[in-house]
Protein backbone atom coordinates (compact mmCIF):
# COMPACT_ATOMS: atom_id res chain seq x y z
CA UNK A 1 0.00 0.00 0.00
CA UNK A 2 2.71 2.48 0.89
CA UNK A 3 4.16 2.39 -2.54
CA UNK A 4 1.04 3.03 -3.94
CA UNK A 5 0.33 6.19 -1.81
CA UNK A 6 4.20 6.97 -3.15
CA UNK A 7 2.67 6.74 -6.84
CA UNK A 8 -0.32 8.94 -5.98
CA UNK A 9 2.13 11.52 -4.27
CA UNK A 10 3.84 11.92 -8.00
CA UNK A 11 1.15 12.61 -9.45
CA UNK A 12 -1.83 14.52 -7.46
CA UNK A 13 -1.85 16.72 -4.76
CA UNK A 14 -2.31 15.02 -0.88
CA UNK A 15 -1.62 15.94 2.40
CA UNK A 16 1.33 17.34 4.24
CA UNK A 17 4.11 14.46 5.68
CA UNK A 18 5.00 15.64 9.39
CA UNK A 19 8.45 16.80 8.01
CA UNK A 20 6.70 19.04 4.90
CA UNK A 21 4.33 20.53 7.33
CA UNK A 22 7.21 21.48 10.22
CA UNK A 23 8.80 22.99 6.75
CA UNK A 24 5.99 25.29 6.08
CA UNK A 25 5.86 26.89 9.22
CA UNK A 26 8.77 29.18 8.01
CA UNK A 27 7.15 31.34 5.86
CA UNK A 28 7.59 34.81 7.20
CA UNK A 29 4.54 34.84 9.30
CA UNK A 30 4.24 37.57 12.43
CA UNK A 31 4.04 35.95 15.47
CA UNK A 32 4.71 37.83 18.58
CA UNK A 33 5.28 36.31 22.26
CA UNK A 34 7.28 37.71 24.97
CA UNK A 35 8.01 40.93 23.35
CA UNK A 36 10.18 39.58 20.65
CA UNK A 37 8.63 38.30 17.29
CA UNK A 38 9.58 34.66 16.44
CA UNK A 39 11.54 33.65 13.80
CA UNK A 40 10.53 30.09 12.95
CA UNK A 41 7.44 28.95 15.03
CA UNK A 42 8.59 25.68 14.29
CA UNK A 43 11.89 26.01 16.11
CA UNK A 44 10.95 28.09 18.78
CA UNK A 45 10.46 26.79 22.51
CA UNK A 46 7.16 28.35 22.74
CA UNK A 47 5.74 26.54 19.82
CA UNK A 48 7.93 23.52 18.37
CA UNK A 49 6.72 20.35 20.40
CA UNK A 50 3.16 21.35 19.78
CA UNK A 51 4.15 21.74 16.26
CA UNK A 52 5.58 18.11 16.17
CA UNK A 53 2.60 16.76 18.27
CA UNK A 54 0.77 17.97 14.25
CA UNK A 55 3.47 16.77 12.74
CA UNK A 56 2.65 13.27 14.16
CA UNK A 57 -0.86 13.66 12.47
CA UNK A 58 0.14 14.45 9.17
CA UNK A 59 2.38 11.57 9.33
CA UNK A 60 -0.42 9.43 10.52
CA UNK A 61 -1.95 10.36 6.98
CA UNK A 62 0.55 8.68 5.29
CA UNK A 63 0.79 5.44 7.51
CA UNK A 64 -0.34 2.29 5.69
CA UNK A 65 -1.52 1.06 8.92
CA UNK A 66 -3.96 3.82 9.40
CA UNK A 67 -3.94 5.21 5.75
CA UNK A 68 -7.59 3.62 4.93
CA UNK A 69 -9.35 4.36 8.46
CA UNK A 70 -8.30 8.24 8.11
CA UNK A 71 -8.30 9.04 4.77
CA UNK A 72 -10.57 9.19 1.22
CA UNK A 73 -9.83 9.81 -2.07
CA UNK A 74 -10.51 13.03 -3.69
CA UNK A 75 -11.88 14.08 -7.00
CA UNK A 76 -8.22 15.37 -8.14
CA UNK A 77 -7.05 11.79 -7.62
CA UNK A 78 -5.11 11.84 -4.57
CA UNK A 79 -6.54 11.52 -0.85
CA UNK A 80 -7.05 13.41 2.23
CA UNK A 81 -8.13 13.37 5.45
CA UNK A 82 -12.26 12.04 5.84
CA UNK A 83 -13.64 14.93 7.94
CA UNK A 84 -12.35 17.50 4.83
CA UNK A 85 -15.61 15.97 2.73
CA UNK A 86 -19.42 16.54 2.77
CA UNK A 87 -20.59 12.87 3.72
CA UNK A 88 -23.64 11.62 1.24
CA UNK A 89 -24.71 8.78 3.97
CA UNK A 90 -24.53 7.30 7.25
CA UNK A 91 -21.70 5.30 6.75
CA UNK A 92 -19.74 8.25 5.48
CA UNK A 93 -20.20 10.03 8.35
CA UNK A 94 -20.00 7.08 10.77
CA UNK A 95 -16.29 6.64 8.83
CA UNK A 96 -15.57 10.22 9.41
CA UNK A 97 -16.11 9.90 13.16
CA UNK A 98 -13.86 7.69 13.46
CA UNK A 99 -11.15 9.36 11.60
CA UNK A 100 -11.56 11.97 14.13
CA UNK A 101 -11.37 9.60 16.82
CA UNK A 102 -7.85 8.00 15.45
CA UNK A 103 -6.39 11.10 14.54
CA UNK A 104 -6.89 12.60 18.17
CA UNK A 105 -5.72 9.30 19.82
CA UNK A 106 -2.25 10.80 18.62
CA UNK A 107 -2.81 13.65 21.23
CA UNK A 108 -4.62 12.00 23.78
CA UNK A 109 -7.85 14.13 22.86
CA UNK A 110 -6.00 17.49 24.07
CA UNK A 111 -5.70 19.32 20.64
CA UNK A 112 -9.00 20.70 20.05
CA UNK A 113 -7.63 23.02 17.36
CA UNK A 114 -6.25 19.99 15.25
CA UNK A 115 -6.37 20.63 11.32
CA UNK A 116 -9.63 18.28 11.57
CA UNK A 117 -11.58 20.64 13.52
CA UNK A 118 -11.91 23.13 10.64
CA UNK A 119 -12.59 20.24 8.62
CA UNK A 120 -16.07 20.75 10.34
CA UNK A 121 -16.53 23.85 8.49
CA UNK A 122 -14.34 23.45 5.07
CA UNK A 123 -16.76 19.87 4.29
CA UNK A 124 -19.73 22.09 4.39
CA UNK A 125 -18.41 24.74 1.59
CA UNK A 126 -18.94 21.63 -0.63
CA UNK A 127 -22.31 20.57 0.83
CA UNK A 128 -24.15 24.16 1.37
CA UNK A 129 -22.28 26.23 -0.90
CA UNK A 130 -25.24 28.23 -1.62
CA UNK A 131 -25.33 29.57 1.49
CA UNK A 132 -22.43 32.13 0.28
CA UNK A 133 -24.75 33.77 -1.52
CA UNK A 134 -22.49 35.27 -4.48
CA UNK A 135 -19.38 33.68 -3.14
CA UNK A 136 -20.46 30.14 -3.65
CA UNK A 137 -17.70 29.73 -6.52
CA UNK A 138 -15.27 30.39 -3.65
CA UNK A 139 -17.06 27.84 -1.51
CA UNK A 140 -17.00 25.64 -3.91
CA UNK A 141 -13.12 26.17 -4.70
CA UNK A 142 -12.01 26.09 -1.13
CA UNK A 143 -13.96 22.96 -0.06
CA UNK A 144 -11.37 21.69 -3.00
CA UNK A 145 -8.10 23.65 -2.11
CA UNK A 146 -8.34 22.68 1.59
CA UNK A 147 -8.16 18.73 0.22
CA UNK A 148 -5.27 19.15 -1.34
CA UNK A 149 -2.56 19.30 0.95
CA UNK A 150 -5.82 18.92 3.94
CA UNK A 151 -4.26 22.58 4.55
CA UNK A 152 -4.40 23.12 8.59
CA UNK A 153 -6.94 26.37 9.07
CA UNK A 154 -8.02 28.09 12.72
CA UNK A 155 -10.67 30.58 13.00
CA UNK A 156 -10.66 34.00 14.69
CA UNK A 157 -14.72 34.84 15.50
CA UNK A 158 -14.95 36.86 18.12
CA UNK A 159 -15.19 40.52 18.24
CA UNK A 160 -12.67 41.73 21.04
CA UNK A 161 -14.20 41.95 24.58
CA UNK A 162 -13.86 46.02 24.24
CA UNK A 163 -16.27 48.43 25.84
CA UNK A 164 -19.36 46.17 25.94
CA UNK A 165 -20.95 48.77 27.54
CA UNK A 166 -21.01 50.82 23.83
CA UNK A 167 -23.01 50.20 21.26
CA UNK A 168 -20.98 49.07 18.06
CA UNK A 169 -20.56 51.88 16.70
CA UNK A 170 -18.66 53.24 19.64
CA UNK A 171 -15.71 50.30 19.04
CA UNK A 172 -15.39 50.36 15.25
CA UNK A 173 -12.11 50.82 15.64
CA UNK A 174 -11.79 47.71 17.11
CA UNK A 175 -14.14 45.17 15.06
CA UNK A 176 -12.42 43.89 11.75
CA UNK A 177 -13.96 46.48 9.17
CA UNK A 178 -13.34 47.05 5.36
CA UNK A 179 -10.61 49.73 4.84
CA UNK A 180 -11.21 49.84 0.91
CA UNK A 181 -11.84 47.55 -1.78
CA UNK A 182 -10.51 47.45 -5.43
CA UNK A 183 -10.75 44.69 -8.55
CA UNK A 184 -8.34 42.68 -6.34
CA UNK A 185 -9.63 42.09 -3.34
CA UNK A 186 -10.65 43.92 -0.23
CA UNK A 187 -8.15 45.87 2.75
CA UNK A 188 -9.51 45.11 6.53
CA UNK A 189 -8.69 46.64 9.62
CA UNK A 190 -9.55 45.17 13.41
CA UNK A 191 -9.02 42.52 15.97
CA UNK A 192 -10.62 38.93 16.32
CA UNK A 193 -10.13 36.51 19.77
CA UNK A 194 -9.26 33.64 20.73
CA UNK A 195 -7.37 32.25 17.69
CA UNK A 196 -6.74 29.17 19.42
CA UNK A 197 -3.73 27.82 17.87
CA UNK A 198 -3.14 30.01 14.72
CA UNK A 199 0.96 30.26 14.99
CA UNK A 200 0.79 27.08 13.91
CA UNK A 201 -2.25 27.27 11.23
CA UNK A 202 -1.80 27.74 7.29
CA UNK A 203 -4.86 30.14 7.09
CA UNK A 204 -7.40 31.23 9.28
CA UNK A 205 -11.17 32.07 8.80
CA UNK A 206 -12.65 34.85 10.13
CA UNK A 207 -16.77 35.71 10.55
CA UNK A 208 -18.99 36.10 13.46
CA UNK A 209 -20.07 33.69 15.79
CA UNK A 210 -23.07 32.68 17.30
CA UNK A 211 -26.27 34.00 15.68
CA UNK A 212 -24.66 37.45 15.05
CA UNK A 213 -26.17 38.33 11.82
CA UNK A 214 -23.28 38.51 9.13
CA UNK A 215 -22.87 41.88 9.37
CA UNK A 216 -18.97 42.48 8.17
CA UNK A 217 -17.20 40.24 5.58
CA UNK A 218 -15.98 36.46 6.01
CA UNK A 219 -12.84 35.33 4.77
CA UNK A 220 -10.19 32.98 4.61
CA UNK A 221 -6.37 34.80 5.11
CA UNK A 222 -3.19 32.94 4.84
CA UNK A 223 -1.26 33.52 8.18
CA UNK A 224 1.54 34.67 6.32
CA UNK A 225 -0.24 37.59 5.11
CA UNK A 226 1.69 41.22 5.82
CA UNK A 227 -0.03 42.76 8.12
CA UNK A 228 -1.73 39.68 9.90
CA UNK A 229 -0.16 39.41 13.47
CA UNK A 230 -1.03 37.14 16.13
CA UNK A 231 -0.05 38.39 19.55
CA UNK A 232 0.31 35.49 21.43
CA UNK A 233 -0.52 34.57 25.27
CA UNK A 234 2.32 32.87 27.61
CA UNK A 235 3.25 29.98 26.48
CA UNK A 236 2.73 27.07 28.24
CA UNK A 237 5.30 24.97 26.73
CA UNK A 238 7.83 27.32 27.14
CA UNK A 239 7.19 27.34 30.82
CA UNK A 240 7.16 23.94 31.42
CA UNK A 241 10.39 24.05 29.14
CA UNK A 242 11.62 26.69 31.57
CA UNK A 243 11.09 25.44 34.83
CA UNK A 244 10.65 21.62 34.59
CA UNK A 245 10.96 19.09 32.15
CA UNK A 246 8.81 16.65 30.05
CA UNK A 247 8.57 14.31 33.59
CA UNK A 248 7.20 17.39 35.18
CA UNK A 249 5.04 18.74 32.90
CA UNK A 250 3.98 15.88 29.94
CA UNK A 251 1.13 17.96 28.37
CA UNK A 252 2.12 20.85 28.85
CA UNK A 253 5.30 20.65 27.32
CA UNK A 254 3.95 19.14 23.94
CA UNK A 255 0.51 19.86 23.81
CA UNK A 256 -0.14 23.77 24.17
CA UNK A 257 -2.68 25.05 21.46
CA UNK A 258 -1.73 28.39 22.40
CA UNK A 259 -4.25 31.23 21.99
CA UNK A 260 -3.71 34.38 20.20
CA UNK A 261 -5.21 37.81 19.35
CA UNK A 262 -5.51 37.71 15.52
CA UNK A 263 -4.93 41.85 14.74
CA UNK A 264 -5.59 42.53 10.99
CA UNK A 265 -3.32 45.95 9.53
CA UNK A 266 -4.63 46.96 6.55
CA UNK A 267 -4.56 43.18 5.37
CA UNK A 268 -5.38 42.50 2.01
CA UNK A 269 -7.79 39.72 1.00
CA UNK A 270 -8.30 38.77 -2.96
CA UNK A 271 -11.74 38.03 -3.49
CA UNK A 272 -11.35 34.31 -4.28
CA UNK A 273 -11.05 34.34 -0.52
CA UNK A 274 -13.98 35.95 0.54
CA UNK A 275 -17.24 34.16 1.50
CA UNK A 276 -19.27 36.86 2.52
CA UNK A 277 -19.47 40.85 2.22
CA UNK A 278 -21.33 43.83 1.97
CA UNK A 279 -25.32 43.25 2.70
CA UNK A 280 -26.53 39.97 4.17
CA UNK A 281 -29.88 38.27 4.77
CA UNK A 282 -30.37 38.34 8.75
CA UNK A 283 -30.51 34.68 8.54
CA UNK A 284 -26.71 34.73 7.30
CA UNK A 285 -25.41 33.26 10.49
CA UNK A 286 -22.25 31.46 11.12
CA UNK A 287 -23.74 28.59 13.14
CA UNK A 288 -27.62 28.08 12.52
CA UNK A 289 -27.06 28.80 8.78
CA UNK A 290 -23.66 27.21 7.55
CA UNK A 291 -24.04 23.47 8.90
CA UNK A 292 -20.58 24.10 10.58
CA UNK A 293 -21.92 24.18 14.49
CA UNK A 294 -23.18 20.41 14.68
CA UNK A 295 -20.20 19.06 12.50
CA UNK A 296 -18.09 20.27 14.93
CA UNK A 297 -20.00 19.29 17.56
CA UNK A 298 -19.06 15.66 16.02
CA UNK A 299 -16.00 16.52 16.35
CA UNK A 300 -15.73 18.06 19.65
CA UNK A 301 -17.77 15.73 21.36
CA UNK A 302 -15.57 12.97 19.64
CA UNK A 303 -12.31 14.42 21.32
CA UNK A 304 -13.52 14.58 24.73
CA UNK A 305 -14.34 11.14 24.56
CA UNK A 306 -10.95 10.43 23.33
CA UNK A 307 -9.81 12.99 26.25
CA UNK A 308 -11.99 11.26 29.01
CA UNK A 309 -10.93 7.30 28.00
CA UNK A 310 -7.26 8.85 28.89
CA UNK A 311 -8.40 10.62 32.14
CA UNK A 312 -10.57 7.47 33.05
CA UNK A 313 -6.97 5.47 32.40
CA UNK A 314 -4.85 7.82 34.05
CA UNK A 315 -6.98 8.45 37.07
CA UNK A 316 -7.25 4.45 37.56
CA UNK A 317 -3.70 3.79 37.77
CA UNK A 318 -3.61 6.80 40.33
CA UNK A 319 -6.16 5.05 42.68
CA UNK A 320 -4.19 1.68 42.14
CA UNK A 321 -0.71 3.64 43.10
CA UNK A 322 -2.02 4.99 46.15
CA UNK A 323 -3.99 2.07 47.37
CA UNK A 324 -7.57 3.97 47.28
CA UNK A 325 -8.81 2.09 44.15
CA UNK A 326 -10.93 -0.72 46.73
CA UNK A 327 -12.18 2.09 48.79
CA UNK A 328 -16.01 2.17 48.27
CA UNK A 329 -16.46 5.82 48.21
CA UNK A 330 -13.50 6.32 45.37
CA UNK A 331 -15.22 3.05 43.40
CA UNK A 332 -18.32 4.95 43.53
CA UNK A 333 -16.91 8.52 42.25
CA UNK A 334 -14.42 6.44 39.58
CA UNK A 335 -18.11 4.99 38.28
CA UNK A 336 -19.67 8.54 37.74
CA UNK A 337 -16.68 9.54 35.72
CA UNK A 338 -16.36 6.32 33.47
CA UNK A 339 -20.00 7.34 32.99
CA UNK A 340 -19.22 10.59 31.81
CA UNK A 341 -16.97 8.89 29.20
CA UNK A 342 -19.73 6.46 27.88
CA UNK A 343 -22.25 9.23 27.91
CA UNK A 344 -19.76 11.26 25.27
CA UNK A 345 -19.28 8.14 23.32
CA UNK A 346 -23.09 7.63 23.43
CA UNK A 347 -23.38 11.38 21.77
CA UNK A 348 -20.68 10.62 19.60
CA UNK A 349 -22.64 7.33 18.25
CA UNK A 350 -25.90 9.47 18.12
CA UNK A 351 -24.60 11.88 16.10
CA UNK A 352 -22.49 10.34 13.84
CA UNK A 353 -25.37 7.91 13.09
CA UNK A 354 -27.59 10.59 11.94
CA UNK A 355 -29.34 10.18 8.94
CA UNK A 356 -30.82 14.26 8.71
CA UNK A 357 -30.90 14.69 5.12
CA UNK A 358 -28.52 17.89 4.16
CA UNK A 359 -28.49 19.15 0.61
CA UNK A 360 -28.10 16.08 -0.41
CA UNK A 361 -25.88 14.90 2.37
CA UNK A 362 -26.10 13.44 6.00
CA UNK A 363 -25.65 15.58 8.95
CA UNK A 364 -25.63 14.94 12.79
CA UNK A 365 -28.96 15.69 14.34
CA UNK A 366 -28.90 18.88 15.80
CA UNK A 367 -30.85 17.41 19.13
CA UNK A 368 -27.66 15.57 19.97
CA UNK A 369 -25.20 17.95 19.28
CA UNK A 370 -27.06 20.65 21.50
CA UNK A 371 -27.00 18.42 24.71
CA UNK A 372 -23.36 17.84 23.92
CA UNK A 373 -22.61 21.58 24.09
CA UNK A 374 -24.44 21.61 27.56
CA UNK A 375 -23.11 18.62 28.90
CA UNK A 376 -19.47 19.36 28.17
CA UNK A 377 -19.58 22.67 30.26
CA UNK A 378 -20.80 20.61 33.12
CA UNK A 379 -18.28 17.49 32.21
CA UNK A 380 -15.16 18.42 32.73
CA UNK A 381 -15.44 21.08 36.13
CA UNK A 382 -16.96 17.73 37.68
CA UNK A 383 -14.50 15.06 36.51
CA UNK A 384 -11.84 17.66 37.91
CA UNK A 385 -13.59 18.26 41.53
CA UNK A 386 -13.80 14.80 41.32
CA UNK A 387 -10.19 13.81 40.85
CA UNK A 388 -9.37 16.43 43.76
CA UNK A 389 -11.77 14.58 46.49
CA UNK A 390 -10.21 10.80 45.62
CA UNK A 391 -6.75 11.67 44.48
CA UNK A 392 -6.50 13.91 47.19
CA UNK A 393 -2.90 15.16 48.03
CA UNK A 394 -1.94 12.77 46.17
CA UNK A 395 -1.79 14.94 43.61
CA UNK A 396 0.71 17.75 45.18
CA UNK A 397 2.48 15.06 47.40
CA UNK A 398 5.41 14.91 44.81
CA UNK A 399 9.10 16.42 44.48
CA UNK A 400 9.71 19.36 42.42
CA UNK A 401 11.65 18.15 39.75
CA UNK A 402 12.58 15.09 37.97
CA UNK A 403 16.10 16.01 38.74
CA UNK A 404 15.92 15.11 42.15
CA UNK A 405 16.19 11.51 41.25
CA UNK A 406 19.89 12.06 40.07
CA UNK A 407 20.56 13.04 43.53
CA UNK A 408 21.87 10.29 45.73
CA UNK A 409 21.80 11.85 48.83
CA UNK A 410 17.86 12.39 48.79
CA UNK A 411 16.80 9.68 46.48
CA UNK A 412 16.85 6.74 48.58
CA UNK A 413 14.30 8.90 51.01
CA UNK A 414 12.27 9.52 48.16
CA UNK A 415 12.80 5.90 46.88
CA UNK A 416 11.50 4.87 50.61
CA UNK A 417 8.79 7.69 51.13
CA UNK A 418 7.48 8.31 47.53
CA UNK A 419 6.52 4.73 46.92
CA UNK A 420 3.09 3.64 45.61
CA UNK A 421 1.21 0.67 46.58
CA UNK A 422 1.72 -2.48 44.75
CA UNK A 423 5.17 -2.29 44.59
CA UNK A 424 5.18 0.84 42.24
CA UNK A 425 8.48 2.12 42.75
CA UNK A 426 8.68 6.26 43.46
CA UNK A 427 9.26 7.24 39.77
CA UNK A 428 6.50 5.94 38.74
CA UNK A 429 4.12 6.96 41.19
CA UNK A 430 5.35 10.40 41.00
CA UNK A 431 5.05 10.44 37.09
CA UNK A 432 1.18 9.29 37.14
CA UNK A 433 0.53 12.06 39.75
CA UNK A 434 2.29 14.58 37.97
CA UNK A 435 0.86 13.38 34.94
CA UNK A 436 -2.35 13.61 36.57
CA UNK A 437 -1.91 17.06 38.24
CA UNK A 438 -0.80 18.55 34.24
CA UNK A 439 -4.28 17.51 33.22
CA UNK A 440 -6.17 19.71 35.86
CA UNK A 441 -4.32 21.74 37.99
CA UNK A 442 -1.50 23.94 36.55
CA UNK A 443 -1.98 26.40 34.01
CA UNK A 444 -2.26 23.98 31.45
CA UNK A 445 -5.24 22.07 33.04
CA UNK A 446 -6.93 25.41 33.88
CA UNK A 447 -7.14 26.54 30.56
CA UNK A 448 -8.49 23.38 29.31
CA UNK A 449 -11.07 23.79 31.42
CA UNK A 450 -11.83 27.02 30.87
CA UNK A 451 -11.55 25.86 27.17
CA UNK A 452 -14.19 22.96 27.67
CA UNK A 453 -16.37 25.18 29.30
CA UNK A 454 -16.58 27.65 26.50
CA UNK A 455 -15.85 25.64 23.42
CA UNK A 456 -18.65 26.31 21.26
CA UNK A 457 -20.64 29.11 23.07
CA UNK A 458 -21.16 30.51 26.67
CA UNK A 459 -23.20 28.88 29.01
CA UNK A 460 -26.03 30.53 27.82
CA UNK A 461 -26.00 30.29 24.35
CA UNK A 462 -25.55 26.50 24.21
CA UNK A 463 -28.85 25.93 26.27
CA UNK A 464 -30.65 28.75 24.30
CA UNK A 465 -29.68 26.61 21.26
CA UNK A 466 -31.38 23.59 22.87
CA UNK A 467 -34.56 25.81 23.48
CA UNK A 468 -34.73 27.49 19.70
CA UNK A 469 -33.65 23.80 17.99
CA UNK A 470 -36.88 22.30 19.78
CA UNK A 471 -38.87 25.45 18.96
CA UNK A 472 -38.22 25.39 15.40
CA UNK A 473 -38.58 21.96 15.06
CA UNK A 474 -41.75 21.31 16.45
CA UNK A 475 -40.42 18.96 19.27
CA UNK A 476 -41.36 21.38 21.82
CA UNK A 477 -44.79 21.70 20.93
CA UNK A 478 -45.04 18.12 20.28
CA UNK A 479 -43.49 17.46 24.23
CA UNK A 480 -46.35 20.30 25.39
CA UNK A 481 -48.96 18.10 23.33
CA UNK A 482 -47.55 15.30 25.11
CA UNK A 483 -47.86 16.51 28.14
CA UNK A 484 -51.64 17.80 27.71
CA UNK A 485 -52.65 14.23 26.29
CA UNK A 486 -52.53 12.94 29.88
CA UNK A 487 -54.04 16.14 31.77
CA UNK A 488 -56.81 16.18 28.98
CA UNK A 489 -58.12 12.33 30.47
CA UNK A 490 -59.60 14.36 33.80
CA UNK A 491 -61.14 17.26 35.08
CA UNK A 492 -63.02 18.32 38.42
CA UNK A 493 -64.97 15.87 38.55
CA UNK A 494 -62.43 13.04 37.82
CA UNK A 495 -61.77 10.76 34.42
CA UNK A 496 -62.74 12.32 31.04
CA UNK A 497 -62.18 8.69 29.28
CA UNK A 498 -64.37 5.50 29.24
CA UNK A 499 -61.44 2.81 30.14
CA UNK A 500 -61.02 4.17 33.49
CA UNK A 501 -62.94 4.43 36.68
CA UNK A 502 -63.65 6.68 38.77
CA UNK A 503 -62.99 6.57 42.57
CA UNK A 504 -66.70 7.38 43.51
CA UNK A 505 -67.23 4.42 45.44
CA UNK A 506 -64.17 4.80 47.18
CA UNK A 507 -63.48 7.92 48.02
CA UNK A 508 -64.16 9.44 51.65
CA UNK A 509 -64.40 12.73 50.64
CA UNK A 510 -66.64 12.32 47.29
CA UNK A 511 -68.99 10.69 50.18
CA UNK A 512 -69.83 14.28 51.78
CA UNK A 513 -72.62 16.23 50.89
CA UNK A 514 -70.80 19.68 50.63
CA UNK A 515 -69.32 20.68 47.31
CA UNK A 516 -65.49 20.97 47.11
Amino acid sequence: MFDDLRSIHSRACIPFTGQEYLDSLDDGREVWIYGERVGNVANHPAFRNSARMIARMYDALHDPARHALLCTPTESGGFTQRFFTAPRDVAEQVAQRDAIACWQRCAWGWMGRSPDYKGAFLATLGANAEFYREYEENARSWYRKAQEKTWYLGHAVVNPPVDRELPPTATSDVYVRVIREDDAGIYVSGAKVVATGSALTHYTYVANVDATPARGPKFIVATNTPGLKLLCRASNEYRAAALGSPFDYPLSSRLDENDAILVLDNVFVPWENILMHGEVAPDATLQSGSGFLERASLHGCTRVAVKLDFIVGLLARALEITGTRSYHGVQVQLGEVIAWRNAFWALSDAMAKSNVSWHGHVRPDPHFAGAYRVLNQEALPRVRNIIEQIVASGLIYVNSHACDFNVPEIRVHLDKYLRGSGGAEAEERVKVMKMLWDAIGTEFGGRHELYEINYIGSSDSTRLTNLSGAQCSGDLDRMKAFARSAMDEYDLNGWTVPDLINPDDVNLLSRRSHPL
